[in-house]
């Protein structure tokens, strides 16, 4: 199975308590690059909802948006740090001295500064809270999942059609191959006669010579190596987990048989074919980038 790193999913909850969004998109991307927006009153969450992506996207470009919004006011709770709001107080007076400025509005000042009177929420009703967002969250995901497996389905037909493409140009190869033999046997015939003729030739020495060369011809081995690779690239396909990786690695061993195919045929039309391997094996690789 193959699942694509483009997705989409979302999930709401609209009801008398709360008004509740969550999204998630994902892109390509070699890693996990995951960008969370949490409500303020959550952004403690965030490494649990990064673990939650990891675990179940794996890899990806992936952004996951959050609101949250309680229809009916909270009892608010309040708090006054007290060490904060004397220092404040008494560094006030201090320069309200020095300066002989009146004192009657330094309370007023004193009490406003940063971090002065807190605001408490109930952990009670931020656990219950969370466990909502962490449900629609699971939700959201399972969601742009589906939709990374409905994706990556038409693009393991489009890789399908490129490894058999290959093949088809693989299957010319070997089609021709022998006719490329005799044509390298006639040219070598024609050498060694005209060879002959004009000076005198070290037999044994010859034909070692003769037998290195065609071995440096012969491209049964790269053949019979392409034809695994492609059809271990379709194995990889049809496992149950997506392996993008993996058939990354197998197209580059594709892509080197592809290679010494063309560098050793010495034959015009085998390299025709090779060039259409090519651009296949291409097309191949472009459509992998998209691949979990």
């Amino acid at each position: 199975m193959v699942k694509s790193m483009t997705g989409f999913g979302q999930s709401k909850l609209d009801n008398s308590d709360v008004n509740l969004s969550v999204e998630v998109k994902s892109l390509n991307s070699k890693f996990l690059d995951a960008l969370i927006k949490l409500p303020r009153e959550f952004s403690d969450k965030e490494l649990e909802v990064k673990n939650i992506i990891t675990e179940r996207l794996i890899r990806g470009k992936t952004s996951i948006a959050i609101t949250f919004q309680k229809k009916e006011a909270p009892i608010v709770k309040m708090a006054i740090n007290r060490g904060l709001f004397n220092e404040y107080y008494e560094s006030l007076q201090a320069v309200a001295k020095e300066a002989n400025a009146p004192e009657q509005d330094i309370f007023k000042l004193a009490i406003q500064m940063p971090d002065v009177v807190l605001q408490q929420d109930s952990d009670e009703d931020l656990t219950k809270d969370w466990e909502v967002i962490a449900a629609h969250i699971h939700q959201a995901i399972d969601q742009c999942d589906d939709f990374r497996i409905k994706e990556g389905a038409g693009l393991q037909q489009k890789l399908l059609s490129y490894i058999d493409n290959i093949g088809e140009f693989l299957h010319k190869i070997e089609a021709q191959d022998p006719q490329r033999i005799q044509l390298v046997r006639e040219r070598l015939k024609q050498k060694i006669d005209e060879l002959r003729h004009v000076e005198k030739v070290d037999e044994n020495r010859f034909e070692q010579e003769l037998i290195y060369y065609i071995e440096k011809l012969d491209i049964n081995e790269e053949k019979v190596r392409l034809r695994s690779h492609l059809d271990y690239f379709v194995e990889v396909l049809d496992h149950p987990e997506s392996r993008g990786k993996k058939l990354g690695f197998i197209s580059q061993e594709i892509g080197r048989e592809i290679n010494t195919i063309g560098s050793k045929a010495n034959d015009a039309t085998i390299q025709r074919f090779v060039v259409g391997m090519k651009e296949e094996l291409e097309k191949i690789k472009e459509q992998l980038l998209n691949i979990l």
